[in-house]
């Protein structure tokens, strides 16, 4: 494992609020949670760095496995002395999430898993992604994105008219992806292992949510998620695919605040 937290890109609201830290998925950086960081704020103390070699992190040698950016994770936690934390991660940043519930569920006070899974890449799936990698790696990402476009969103998204712009920007934030960073940032991604066989040691109180479209990580996915954690609960959100923080962040948003503040009241009552 490499040596965990490089000069990672931090966003860091401050107050004095329960902190919430935000962690995106692959081909993302922050902006992934910007309509979630803006809603919540006021209350929260809103947390969101970028992952190694995507947004504004630097690109190293090593280190984009599972196990390291989890480990990554929990540095960044210890070093703002803010656990513990509720956790959101969409995807890879749930990958990440599932790892600290598992091995450092002391950092955690709340877990929000959003359209992400438990399971390894699918075998079906790692010809194509192996290739749109190297694709990506010798001609550049602007090259892949519109066959990347429908493994990140949903069918509502894509064929909205009055969403046309909103397209237009997250192809040119794709596009701008390090392409060095990015494929290795994939490579760590398509060839995770699996820990659906640990699911049964998360204690943390868990929200699942997954967009109804979503078919990189389907709700039978999200759905076994919520059979494997003890307590979880299940919200599917309409109109979304595999990015439902930006597909329908209005509910997304939602979902997330009333799991946020049930939680948190609930903590009072215990006091």
């Amino acid at each position: 494992m490499a040596d965990p937290l490089p000069n990672l890109h931090v966003e860091d609201s401050g107050g004095n609020g329960p902190p919430v830290l935000f962690s995106h998925g692959l081909l993302w950086d922050t902006r992934l949670f910007a309509p979630q960081v803006a809603a919540l704020g006021d209350q929260y103390r809103c947390i969101a760095w970028d992952h190694r070699g995507q947004g504004r992190s630097p690109v190293t040698a090593e280190g984009y496995d599972m196990d390291t950016l989890a480990a990554d994770a929990a540095a960044l936690i210890e070093r703002l002395g803010v656990a513990p934390v509720h956790y959101v991660g969409l995807s890879m940043g749930g990958f990440v999430g599932l790892r600290l519930a598992i091995h450092r569920p002391e950092l955690l006070r709340s877990l929000t898993l959003i359209d992400t899974s438990a399971e390894p890449e699918p075998a079906a799936n790692l010809p194509r992604y192996r290739l749109l990698n190297l694709i990506a790696r010798v001609f550049g990402i602007g090259m892949v994105v519109d066959r990347v476009m429908p493994i990140l969103f949903g069918p509502s998204f894509l064929a909205d008219p009055a969403r046309a712009t909103e397209r237009a920007e997250y192809r040119r934030r794709l596009a701008g992806n390090h392409r060095v960073g990015i494929t290795r940032a994939v490579a760590g991604v398509i060839g995770r292992a699996g820990v659906a066989d640990q699911l049964h040691r998360i204690r943390t109180p868990t929200l699942v949510l997954v967009g109804a479209e979503d078919s990189a990580t389907p709700p039978d996915k999200a759905a076994a998620l919520q059979r494997g954690i003890a307590g979880a609960r299940m919200i599917v959100v309409p109109a979304a695919g595999h990015t439902s923080t930006l597909e329908n962040p209005g509910f997304v948003t939602a979902a997330i605040a009333e799991f946020l503040a049930g939680f948190d009241a609930a903590e009072e009552v215990r006091r």
